[in-house]
This record gives structure tokens, sequence and C-alpha cells, in this order.
């Protein structure tokens, strides 16, 4: 998504949790049905549908919904599960108060994400209580995987947060804050950083540097006319990151990424020295982090940047200590790169020389080694 539809998902959340409804089988149902119904006030639902949310007691959830005056009919739970019911949702009927005022494009994608969030692997078979917390946090959730827990958050929904730090969808976990899980990072609702967290997660390129402005201002006329400028090579190399589907960036920070040179990062001696017993901790860094490169790059179709490398492999470090770690796995050619191209980390000669390549790679070296 989008900054925009992120900020809409959040709406539809807190309209959901404004309603007063009685659980989380109820509440997650009012979800889908109100983001279905947002423009217009009918929303389709199947009982296929209804079954794919696997609620504990789905006539009850029914029933609450009717209490609200939403026009259910039996159909949806007695009849052709294959068969489309539409809802009414007399409160989502065009009128100047609009509690979900959505244009169409955002309404789709909006509900695309509720359906690919609530299928998620790691909340999929979780009860509805955690489904329907995955998706506050989800939404409430900046690019850079930082959330805080809202203040709408249903409590029954909060009981359960545990559960999704358990499963894989959380990282980190707090009383008022957590972490979103790099596996789940297109499910963002990129919600904007607040001062604390800008502060407390300064603002770093994809080559592991401090930019050299403090302010970059976005054109989308110079990005396109910086791209047409650019090498066939360097072009599809930036497309496959501006377009890829999992990491759903802003093309604002692909564009700054590409278009704005960095400048070293300094390296202070309680940074070495955090980096000496960190290493320690890690004697395997090398071996991880290669092996990391080529499951990513098999499932983005580009190199991870250095804040997806140490968010994947779950190395939770502050950002110079975070730059330093990469830029030694560097030096010591168990990682190798196309700087200054960002996005481009792959295996280097000593991951290569334990057999860490990636599979272009590793097919030219074993046409080599049939030929000798």
């Amino acid at each position: 998504m989008t900054a925009r539809q992120g900020e809409a998902a959040r709406a539809l959340l807190s309209y959901v949790a404004s309603l007063g409804l009685p659980d989380p089988d109820a509440q997650l149902m009012a979800v889908v049905v109100a983001i279905r119904a947002a423009r217009g006030g009918i929303g389709n639902l199947s009982g296929a549908d209804l079954s794919a949310l696997r609620l504990g007691d789905a006539r009850a959830a029914v029933d609450a919904l009717r209490g609200l005056g939403w026009q259910v009919d039996d159909e949806l739970l007695d009849g052709d599960p294959a068969t489309p019911v539409p809802i009414d949702v007399p409160d989502l009927v065009e009128r100047a108060d609009h509690p979900l005022p959505l244009g169409k494009n955002t309404r789709s994608r909006v509900s695309g994400w509720t359906t690919r969030a609530l299928s998620a692997k790691p909340v999929k078979k979780l009860p509805p209580a955690a489904r329907l917390a995955s998706l506050f946090l989800a939404a409430h959730s900046t690019s850079q995987l930082l959330g805080r827990i809202p203040s709408d958050l249903p409590e029954a929904c909060r009981t359960a947060l545990p559960d999704l730090l358990r499963k894989g969808h959380l990282a980190e976990l707090s009383e008022d804050r957590c972490r979103l899980a790099p596996a789940v990072r297109h499910l963002s609702g990129r919600r904007p950083p607040t001062e604390e967290e800008e502060a407390a997660e300064p603002t770093e390129s994809e080559g592991g540097t401090v930019p050299a402005s403090t302010r970059f201002r976005f054109s989308a006329e110079a990005w396109a006319q910086w791209k047409i400028s650019a090498s066939p090579a360097l072009r599809r190399h930036v497309e496959a990151v501006e377009y890829c589907a999992v990491c759903a960036l802003e093309p604002e920070r692909v564009a700054e990424a590409f278009m704005v040179p960095g400048r070293p990062q300094p390296c202070p001696q309680k940074t070495r020295t955090a980096y000496g017993e960190w290493k320690i901790r890690h004697p395997d860094r090398g071996t991880l982090a290669a092996e990391f490169t080529v499951a990513f790059r098999a499932e983005h179709a580009h190199g991870p940047s250095y804040t997806q490398l140490c968010a994947g492999l779950n190395w939770k470090l502050k950002r110079t200590l975070r730059g330093l770690v990469v830029r030694r796995l560097l030096a010591n050619e168990w990682l190798t790169d196309t700087a200054p191209v960002p996005w481009t980390l792959r295996p280097g000669p000593a991951a290569q020389a334990q057999g860490i390549t990636l599979p272009r790679a590793r097919g030219s070296a074993d046409v080599a080694r049939a030929r000798s």
C-alpha cells in the first residue's frame, strides 16, 4: 500500500473499533464487510468468504452485525457457499458525513490488503483476536516496520499480541510499541513516524551511508529523466527495485537511494568495540549473510539493502553498527556489491568458495568444471 492507502486502512479499523461489537469474531467480519461496502453501502460476501474467516461462532457474528442495523440475509449462512450475498450497511451509504470516504482505487487496494494480511503465513491459523490484532499492528507500522499499539485496539486483541510475536508476525513487542517482522514488510501501513521514532532511527541510504542532504525533494519528472539517462542494465535493476511487489517501496525512497550520493558513516571507537563483541557472538555471520542474499534475490529479483539484510537475519543493530557489520562482510569477501549502486548485495568470493552462489553463477561454475 501507499502511505495514503495505509491511512485509509487505519480509518477502516478505527471505524470498526468504534462500533461497539461484542467480540473479535464480529469485529473481524465487520472489517471485511465494511471495506467491501465502503463505496455505496452494499458489500458482497459469500459463505465461502465467511468460512475463510475461521470465526469461532459465525452465526453470533452475523447476529451482532444485525444488531447494528446491517442487513444480512440468512442465505449467507444456509445458502450456496459460492454465491455472493449482498449485505446492506446503512452507515456507509453515500452522504456528507460518510465515515469511510474512499476513492475506488483506495477501497480496492485496502480490501486486497485485508485479504492478504489475514492469509499471511504467520497468522492465518491463529484465532480471530490474533488475526484482527495483526491487521491493527500492520496498519500502524511505518515503512521501517516500527509499530505502535493503537489506543483503539480491541481489548481481546491485546491479550493475543504475544501470539503474533511467537508466530513471527512481530520481531519485537513492548507495552506500547512493536516492530513488524521483515517477512510481512509488504503489509506495512506506512504510518508516518513520530518525531521520537525519527530520532531513534536516523535516515540511512540503502548503501549503508548517511545521505549527503537531509531533505530530498522528489520530482517524478526528474526521476523519470534520471532513469532514461541510466544504462539499460542499471535501468533494469532500478525497475526491479521500484516495482518489487514484496518490498513495495515508495518511489520517493527508491529515487533518493539512487539519485542522492551518500557520505561515509562515522565509526566511533564505541562502535568498533561493539562490533568486536558482536562478531564473537556471531561466528557464522558470513555464511548466514551470503545465504540470505541468495534467498532474498530469489524472492525479490534484486539484492537486499543493508537494513533488509540485518533485519532479515534478526540482527538488531543500531545504524552505525549495522553499517560497520556489512562493510566488514564486504571487506572479508563474504559479500560483494556493485557500489555505489544500492540493493546489489550478493555472495562474495569467500562465500562462493563454499558453494554459496546465485543460481546463474552456480550454473556457470558447473559448466566451467565440466569443461575442465
